[in-house]
């Protein structure tokens, strides 16, 4: 018999006092010796722990004496280690979190099938559809044979990617299966909502059917969140490892490969040599030209916009929804597009606007045949490793679907090169601005790049030719940004906005009436180098939003023909989220700047001032 006893067990039920119930917990584990977590939530308890058996057996019987747990029935395997480094007992909003509101699995959940009898139907060759639920990286260590993985990184994204599946599917029997069957349970009503008719979830997910089942129908080892990595059929530890930089499950093959160096390295995150990071930009350069050749939008086609019904719209009418968080078209075109069949369920089914909707619920906008207009496309790619992406965004061109763009974005660009990854922008530009844009591969590395982010740790570098010749060469803005948007989108000052501070050095003056300023964003609101410039009488040159003398006019993503928005994102550092290492990216100067006389313009600097401006340009 093995030293260490482990357990995973869930249960959805209510549970009430969970402060004191945490801390009882917590100091029990604690004394009994025991490592692992336990998830504490008003929907239920989630947890994974690891001792000595009889000390597990203790916190099992405690479990089993809280209102509503007495039939918890945990899953047991055996370990010669402890494959958990502390004990935490966590209270959070979710036992496992999903983000849809509406699911409460207490309540009512997809029917179970039980592991011997999924085995049966295999046996039999039944026509059945086996869903996989779980994310990539675990999905890569073993699934069941002929399993439909949903291509996704992270549980939250269960929702769009159900929602993808193949409508012939909706009455087609489906199995769906997780490690331990807790995700299922989530999983299960949402596809119920979503108009799948027989769906099944595998009762103990996996690791009940390797205790019962054993390895039939199954195709390698399962993953699981403690330092074993992976269990086999047998429920005993494999040599599977977890890459300490990336955290990619390694097969013995991974790590057998000369780039997997323990604590440093793998294949999936080696640091690629400059020839091949070339080839690797100029490969994927050209799909990129391939996928907006012709442009996309131009061609007529029919565009689903999502809206979903939050919390507070609960039991209301759809035309309360849709008034409310969409006022920006008024009531009675909102009953005339709900008329005219342009508001649909998720079969595509057109929905009257006096009809009930339920928090969860998801409606689409139908826009028949839509052209978008002209942008400039041409993204070009300055980095790509396994984490990131730097790029150089031409202008105009929205990052996300709004308005009248949803194929003229640069995420549907992304997302056409990528696929099936879905790259994620750790932060934005205008449409009209152009610059460098960092780009996270998966969602695991933009939670590590956004926050650098948010926490004002990235240095960021602008260009901006502005009407006006300020008088100091050197100048600050600290002026609040309004929280909200005008009608047309545009920010102000406004005493109770958001702290916005932006630094400023006049790099040039031309004859023309214009000048050059090098802008450093301290922090990181909506408009604001374009607000703290106008504010100071000094709007940008080409900005049809901020006007000279404190106007403001429409807030619009250019045309192709229109002069440009005289403001480039130039220079960003950050550290890149494997490595740590502190990386520095410079974006080429645009071509307004170039036909500005550049550094050497019409200036009024000393000679002295004027060699430092060319030494900061470096050009």
């Amino acid at each position: 018999m093995l030293p260490f006893t482990n357990i995973s067990a869930y249960k959805f039920v209510p549970l009430s006092d969970l402060k004191a119930l945490r801390e009882e917990l917590l100091i029990r584990c604690k004394a009994w010796g025991l490592k692992g977590s336990i998830l504490l939530s008003t929907e239920g308890i989630n947890l994974f722990v690891a001792g000595p058996k009889f000390e597990i057996s203790s916190l099992v019987t405690r479990l089993r004496t809280i209102p509503g747990l007495e039939e918890l029935t945990p899953k047991f395997s055996e370990s010669d280690h402890q494959p958990f480094s502390r004990m935490l007992v966590r209270i959070k909003k979710e036992i496992i979190a999903f983000g849809v509101e509406g699911i409460n699995p207490a309540t009512f959940t997809s029917p179970k099938l039980e592991a011997r009898a999924l085995k049966q139907w295999l046996d039999e060759g039944r026509p059945i559809t086996l869903l996989d639920t779980r994310n990539d990286y675990e999905v890569k260590l073993g699934t069941f044979n002929g399993a439909m993985p949903l291509g996704i990184d992270h549980f939250r994204d269960f929702p769009e990617a159900v929602r993808r599946l193949p409508p012939e599917l909706k009455d087609q029997p489906i199995v769906m299966f997780c490690t331990g069957g807790i995700r299922c349970e989530k999983a299960g009503p949402f596809m119920h909502r979503e108009g799948f008719k027989n769906v099944l979830q595998l009762d103990g997910g996996i690791l009940k059917y390797f205790e019962e089942c054993g390895g039939e129908h199954y195709q390698g080892e399962c993953f699981v969140f403690d330092q074993r990595v992976g269990v086999d059929p047998h429920l005993r530890e494999t040599s599977s490892d977890q890459c300490f930089v990336c955290l990619t499950p390694l097969t013995a093959q991974d790590q057998s490969d000369p780039r997997f160096v323990r604590g440093e390295s793998c294949a999936y995150c080696f640091k690629t040599t400059e020839t091949h990071l070339a080839e690797t930009i100029a490969a994927r350069q050209s799909l990129i030209q391939k996928a907006i050749t012709p442009l996309p939008g131009l061609e007529p086609y029919d565009n689903y916009r999502p809206i979903s019904v939050p919390a507070e719209f609960d039991r209301k009418t759809l035309i309360e929804l849709l008034c409310g968080i969409l006022d920006h078209i008024t009531r009675e075109e909102w009953l005339g597009l709900c008329a005219q069949g342009r508001l649909l369920n998720n079969d595509r089914v057109a929905v009257l606007a006096d009809q009930t909707i339920h928090a969860g619920e998801r409606y689409l906008f139908w826009l028949p045949q839509i052209v978008e207009p002209p942008v400039n496309m041409d993204v070009r790619i300055l980095h790509e490793d396994e984490a990131i992406l730097v790029l150089n965004k031409p202008a105009p061109l929205p990052m996300h679907p709004c308005g009248r763009f949803n194929r003229h974005t640069l995420q549907y660009v992304l997302n056409r090169v990528f696929h099936p990854q879905k790259p994620r922008p750790a932060h934005r530009l205008d449409a009209n601005t152009t610059g460098l844009v960092i780009v996270a591969r998966t969602r695991h590395f933009a939670g590590l790049l956004q926050p650098q982010f948010s926490r004002g740790e990235v240095r960021k570098t602008y260009l901006a030719r502005t009407q006006g010749h300020p008088s100091e060469n050197q100048f600050a803005v600290n002026s609040p940004i309004s929280v909200d948007s005008t009608d047309l989108g545009a920010r102000t000052v406004d005493d109770d906005g958001l702290t916005a501070l932006t630094e400023f050095r006049v790099l040039n003056r031309y004859r023309d009436g214009t000048s050059l300023l090098e802008a450093t964003p301290l922090t990181g609101r909506t408009n604001q180098i374009r607000v703290h410039l106008w504010q100071r009488g000094f709007p940008i040159h080409g900005d049809q939003t901020y006007l000279k003398d404190g106007k403001m006019g429409e807030t619009q993503t250019l045309s192709l023909e229109a002069k440009p928005l005289c403001l480039h994102a130039w220079k960003l550092s950050f550290k890149h989220p494997i490595t740590k290492q502190v990386l520095r990216f410079e974006a080429p100067i645009p071509s307004w700047f170039l036909e500005a006389g550049g550094p050497h313009g019409d200036t009024t600097f000393s000679a002295e001032q004027e060699a430092c401006v060319t030494s900061t340009l470096r050009i």
